[in-house]
């Protein structure tokens, strides 16, 4: 599906979005303070170009002040 998908947005120079959810990794390390991993794994990361964890701050906060946004020149 993933092959499919990058011939799709290479034909008709699209933007492919796709979303996954996170597992727990309890092998991760004892000093990860969030041990989540996206699913899919390698073939999952190689197969795509750019790749965004978002995460969730407390409350109302966000992580990133002004959320996604386009580069600025």
């Amino acid at each position: 599906m993933l092959s499919r998908l990058i011939k799709i947005a290479e034909e008709f120079n699209i933007a492919v979005y796709i979303t996954n959810q996170v597992i727990a990794d309890p092998g991760g390390g004892l000093f990860i303070s969030d041990p989540k991993k996206p699913a899919g794994g390698h073939v999952l990361a190689h197969s795509v170009t750019i790749r965004l964890m978002l995460r969730k701050g407390k409350g109302e906060q966000r992580i990133t002040p002004g959320g996604i946004t386009d580069v600025k020149d």
